[in-house]
C-alpha cells in the first residue's frame, strides 16, 4: 500500500451526526467548565464552597447541574470511544495496520493535554483519553456486548471505591479528615492563596495548577477518571458498532432512547439535588454518597442527548442549526482548547484577572457569548479552511506529513 494513499477523512467521507453530536458535546462542557475557570477548585463539587449560591445564583447552579454536571462529558467520551473503533477501521480498509498510526495519535494527544494541563488549565481531559486509549485499542474489535458490559464494569468501580470511602470515613484520623475537609470547603486562609493565585501572573497560578493537574492525573485518575472515562469510552464503541451514533437507527428506537434517558437521568439527578441540600452538602454524606445520583444519572442523560440529536440530524440534515453545530464539531478539538485560552483570558491574571469576582448569573452569560462566538467563527473557518488548527496539527503529526489546510478554490 502506497504510504501517500494514507490520510486524514476528508469532508465527503465525514459522518454528519458524530460532528453534530461533537459540537453539541464541546459546547456543552462548557457549562461545568466555566465554575473551574472562574471559581475555586472545591465550588465545582461544593457549591457552598465559594460564592453566592442564592436566587438566580441559586437556579443557575441547580440548571446547571441537571442539564449539564457530567453529562456533556459523557457523551464526548463515549464520542472519543466511536473515534478510536472509526480511525482504526479505515486504515484497516486501506491494507495498513494500525497500530502506528494510532499510537502516534495517542502520544501525540497526550503532549498537548500534558501542555494544556499545566500552561493553560489543570482541568483537561485530554491526558485522560490519551491514556485510556492505549489500552482500549486492545479492545477495538470485541463484540458490541461485551463492549457495553466492560463499560458499565468500569464505570462502577468509582462507585463501589466511593461507598468504600464513605463506610470508612468514621475511622479516618483526625488530620485525614482535616485534609479532606479543606478540600471539600476551605477556609478564607486557602480560599484567598487560591484567588491571588490565579489573578497573578504566570508563575503564581502555576503553584496551584501544576499540583491540582498532578493530582487528577494521577490519583483522582486511579480513583475517578480513568475508569468512568474508559468505561464510557467502551460504551461509545458498543454504540458505533451497533449504528447508535450515526443516525442509522429508527425514529422509534431515538425516541425511546430519549424518553428513557432524559425522564430517569434527570429523575436521578434531581434526587441528588435534594438530598444534597437537604444535608446541607455536608462531608459525610455529600462527598461520596451524595454524587452517586449525578454519576449515573449524567450517563442515562447523555444516552438521551444522543437520542435527540440523532431524531435533530435525520429530521433536518441541512440548516443553519445542524450545519452550525456540525461546523463546531469538524474542530472539536480547536474549540475545546479556544476555550481554555478564552476564559483563561477573562480570568486569569495574564487577562482581565477576574478570577473569584464574577458570580454564576454572569458565568452562563459569558457561556452563552462563547458558544455564539464559537458558532460564527467555527461556520467562517470551514469556508476556507479543511481543519481547525489544533486538528491539522494533530493529523500532521499522526501521520508526520503536513497535510493540506487551505481549500481549494473548487470545493
Amino acid at each position: 500500500m502506497n504510504k501517500q494513499a494514507l490520510k486524514p477523512v476528508s469532508q465527503s467521507e465525514r459522518i454528519l451526526s458524530l460532528d453534530v453530536l461533537r459540537g453539541f458535546a464541546v459546547l456543552g462542557i462548557l457549562i461545568m467548565n466555566i465554575q473551574s475557570f472562574s471559581m475555586i477548585e472545591p465550588a465545582y463539587l461544593n457549591p457552598t464552597a465559594y460564592g453566592d449560591l442564592t436566587g438566580i445564583n441559586r437556579w443557575v447552579w441547580i440548571m446547571s447541574h441537571l442539564f449539564a454536571d457530567s453529562k456533556f462529558m459523557s457523551l464526548f467520551s463515549m464520542l472519543f470511544g466511536a473515534g478510536i473503533i472509526l480511525f482504526t477501521t479505515r486504515i484497516e480498509k486501506k491494507g495498513i495496520k494500525p497500530a502506528k498510526y494510532y499510537y502516534s495519535r495517542s502520544f501525540w494527544l497526550l503532549i498537548l493535554g500534558l501542555l494544556h494541563a499545566y500552561f493553560i488549565w489543570y482541568g483537561d481531559i485530554l491526558v485522560i483519553y490519551a491514556v485510556c486509549s492505549l489500552f482500549l485499542f486492545l479492545m477495538r474489535k470485541v463484540s458490541a456486548k461485551k463492549q457495553l458490559i466492560t463499560g458499565i464494569i468500569f464505570i462502577a468501580v468509582p462507585s463501589l471505591l466511593y461507598f468504600f470511602f464513605a463506610w470508612s470515613m468514621s475511622f479516618w484520623p483526625p488530620e485525614g479528615m482535616e485534609t479532606a475537609l479543606a478540600a471539600w470547603k476551605p477556609g478564607t486562609d486557602l480560599v484567598h492563596e487560591e484567588v491571588l493565585n490565579y489573578q497573578g501572573g504566570w508563575k503564581e497560578q502555576l503553584e496551584h495548577r501544576v499540583p491540582a493537574a498532578i493530582f487528577l492525573q494521577t490519583a483522582f485518575f486511579l480513583m475517578h477518571h480513568g475508569w468512568r472515562a474508559a468505561g464510557l469510552m467502551l460504551i461509545g464503541m458498543a454504540l458505533f458498532q451497533w449504528r447508535v451514533l450515526t443516525a442509522e437507527r429508527s425514529y422509534r428506537f431515538y425516541f425511546r432512547t430519549l424518553l428513557i434517558g432524559l425522564t430517569a437521568g434527570y429523575f436521578l439527578t434531581g434526587i441528588g439535588v435534594y438530598q444534597n441540600f437537604r444535608n446541607e452538602w455536608s462531608i459525610d454524606y455529600s462527598m461520596y454518597l451524595g454524587v452517586q445520583f449525578n454519576y449515573w444519572g449524567s450517563v442515562l442523560v447523555a444516552m438521551g442527548y444522543i437520542g435527540m440529536i440523532m431524531i435533530i440530524v435525520k429530521k433536518i440534515r441541512t440548516g443553519w442549526f445542524v450545519n452550525s453545530l456540525a461546523r463546531v464539531g469538524q474542530a472539536a478539538f480547536t474549540n475545546y482548547l479556544s476555550q481554555s485560552i478564552l476564559c483563561t483570558l477573562i480570568f486569569y491574571g495574564h487577562g482581565f484577572g477576574l478570577y473569584g469576582t464574577v458570580e454564576r448569573k454572569i458565568q452562563i452569560l459569558i457561556v452563552f457569548c462563547i458558544w455564539t462566538f464559537q458558532l460564527l467563527i467555527s461556520s467562517f473557518w470551514f469556508k476556507y479552511f479543511r481543519y481547525g488548527p489544533a486538528e491539522w496539527f494533530w493529523r500532521s503529526v499522526t501521520y508526520l506529513r503536513l497535510q493540506p489546510f487551505r481549500k481549494s478554490p473548487i470545493q
